[in-house]
């Protein structure tokens, strides 16, 4: 079980880390560091931190790289940290396992607010259970129902699995090619259009206002986030 306090900053800039070490330290976190690849993945085994901030850009090798092999034992949240801004870095990095993706220069306040989700919903995950609740929207998973202000909505069994895929991941993002692959399938994975048209009827049940969605977030050009 990971420290709930520890936050493993993986980045080889120097002015970034002391940034993050200041940050993170008042806000009553203690930050394990390291400056390259190697350093980086003894660090997530020996300092067993709840959460890891990694930067793309090491000297020694690829933060991709680096991410897949975290990903191979390390189940707890990881935000990247990049300079990196083009769309096709994104959706990698998040389609490897990353929890979050956040460009340089970052905003702390951001940045904290991101940590505070992504730890949060990692601790819902230990006592999850099959009922979901976002406000007035109840997600009843094991019964296949979904409720807005008490009434019961009528949704396909498509509409009912897209959006249970988006609710378990409660504030994550998750890119078009995933969620095609994960409700549709591999041959649906380039069919973004298609799945825009779901979308679109998914937030006219469950939003208050479609035009003005605060449950189904667009990431233009990566995905979509459930909101909080």
């Amino acid at each position: 079980m990971a420290t709930d306090r520890n936050i493993l900053v993986i980045d080889d800039e120097v002015q970034i880390r002391r940034l993050l070490e200041i940050t993170l330290n008042l806000n009553g976190y203690n930050v394990p560091e390291a400056s390259t690849a190697r350093e980086g993945i003894i660090a997530a085994a020996t300092h067993n931190p709840s959460l890891i901030l990694l930067d793309l850009g090491l000297p020694d090798e690829d933060g991709l790289s680096v991410l897949r092999k975290l990903r191979e034992w390390y189940q707890d949240p990881i935000i990247i940290l990049s300079v990196r801004n083009s769309e096709e870095d994104i959706i990698k990095a998040l389609d490897t396992g990353a929890n979050d993706y956040l460009t340089k220069p970052f905003r702390t306040g951001e940045l904290l607010a991101r940590i505070r989700t992504a730890l949060r919903l990692q601790q819902d995950k230990t006592g999850a259970s099959s009922v979901l609740s976002f406000g007035s929207l109840i997600i009843d998973l094991a019964g296949h129902t979904v409720r807005k202000n008490n009434n019961l909505l009528k949704l396909t069994s498509t509409e009912f699995s897209l959006l249970a895929l988006m609710a378990k991941n409660s504030g994550k993002v998750l890119t078009h090619q995933y969620l095609l692959k994960e409700v549709w399938g591999h041959s649906y994975s380039d069919q973004t259009q298609y799945l825009r048209v779901f979308v679109a009827q998914l937030r006219k049940k469950i939003e208050d206002d479609s035009t003005h969605p605060s449950l189904i977030i667009t990431e233009p050009g990566i995905g979509y986030r459930f909101g909080e």
